[in-house]
């Protein structure tokens, strides 16, 4: 499904503030696989996930998703089959449309405009139910400015959102650590129902999510992988064990 091939993202380029982002990352996804990635700050693991979505160009290596060549492709034309879901509650939404209007916007989705209505017949049934699905109450807010939610809720719509049309990839960069804990464990929750057969890869720094989550783990440092693990490999992991591989690689505090 996902290859990358010796990927590598230099930034400020042969100036005395040249960093190394990425270095020489290799990996491989199959469909359906979840990877989940943990690592200090500035470890490569946010510039990992901006490579694939296309929001930063590499400086070398090849990305490879579903047999085609993106590597130079931009960002809004892999929008059509890779969808993202921030750390920020506020970028997946428009906040100045409401939940059913946003809703629209995400079921067209790489799909080409033209000059027809915007909603078809019986859309907005469709909406209601898929909004319903999240109990969280916002069937009955579907007229309602997205603004006015909380950052919860706007982040379980974002989810939503991004799996209406299931993409050959969806990626998750911390998309929970910025809310409180007991909301975090309901998107937590939903991110395990909507990622049922999704080929995903997630951010995080709470290895209990890290070890929750997922058939495959890596772990980043220095821009690049020092550790990774599939399988029952990944099964047998302990929150210790990811505690000592951490320190070890450069004693950095993660969440439990």
């Amino acid at each position: 499904m996902l290859e990358l091939k010796d990927i590598t993202k230099i930034f400020n380029a042969r100036t005395a503030n040249e960093k190394v982002a990425l270095s020489g990352v290799s990996l491989t996804l199959e469909e359906g696989d979840f990877l989940t990635i943990i690592g200090g700050n500035g470890s490569g693991k946010s510039t990992l996930l901006n490579v694939i979505a296309g929001a930063l160009p590499v400086d070398g290596g090849k990305i490879v998703l579903g047999g085609k060549d993106i590597t130079k492709r931009p960002d809004f034309k892999r929008a059509e089959y890779i969808s993202r879901v921030f750390q920020d509650p506020m970028k997946g939404t428009a906040a100045d449309m409401t939940v059913l209007e946003n809703l629209a916007v995400a079921d067209r989705r790489g799909k080409s405009r033209g000059l027809k209505f915007g909603m078809k017949k019986g859309d907005d049934k469709r909406y209601k139910e898929l909004v319903a699905s999240l109990g969280l109450g916002l069937e009955d807010r579907m007229t309602q400015k997205v603004s006015l939610l909380s950052g919860g809720q706007r982040q379980a719509l974002t989810l939503l959102m991004a799996t209406m049309h299931k993409p050959e990839i969806l990626l998750l960069d911390e998309h929970t650590a910025a809310l409180d804990p007991k909301t975090a464990a309901k998107v937590l929750d939903l991110t395990a129902k909507v990622t049922e057969k999704q080929t995903a890869i997630m951010i995080t720094h709470n290895m209990r999510d890290a070890l929750r989550f997922g058939n495959k783990l890596i772990m980043m440092d220095e821009g690049k992988i020092v550790f990774s693990a599939s399988g029952e490999e990944k099964k047998k992991l302990t929150v210790n064990d990811l505690l000592k591989l951490f320190a070890d690689s450069n004693g950095d505090v993660m969440n439990l």
